[in-house]
């Protein structure tokens, strides 16, 4: 099976403050089919910084729903890395979606005998602190 790019994030919720209000966007990103998610984790500090996760489709059946598939995608060691910095009596969900977005423009581009040479991802922070370094027009006139 041939997939479109994943990505993989992790939200922190410090204080273990999760109250759900991300499932309604998630689902219509899904509905829409914009992601399909590929793998979750629900990750828990505990105040002694003890680190431990649960796969999202064992924690809440609402949250399995949003799972298409699950591939076992995310390593302890890759879960251990994202959760580096989540600090004690904190949670985050790791999600690894896949840019469902992307299949019919992967197919026009092999369509019309292209190929995929590159898919970098900038992160927003990155991209707004170039931007705040570009003279805007009105400065440039």
């Amino acid at each position: 099976m041939t997939m479109a790019p994943v990505e993989v994030i992790a939200v922190a919720f410090p204080g273990s403050a999760f109250n759900g209000a991300i499932l309604p966007e998630l689902r219509r990103l899904i509905d829409t089919s914009t992601i399909t998610i590929v793998d979750g984790l629900f990750v828990r500090r505990d105040p002694d910084g003890e680190l431990s996760w649960q796969e999202l489709a064992d924690l809440d059946p609402d949250l399995a729903g949003l799972l298409e598939r699950v591939d076992g995608l995310l390593s302890d060691d890759d879960v251990e890395e994202l959760a580096a910095g989540l600090a004690p009596g904190s949670s985050a969900a790791v999600l690894a979606f896949e840019h469902t977005w992307m299949n019919p423009l992967r197919e026009a581009v092999a369509g019309s005998g292209g190929v995929l040479v590159a898919d970098v991802q900038v992160p927003g922070g990155v991209v707004e602190e170039i931007l705040n370094t570009v003279p805007d027009e009105e400065e440039q006139a």
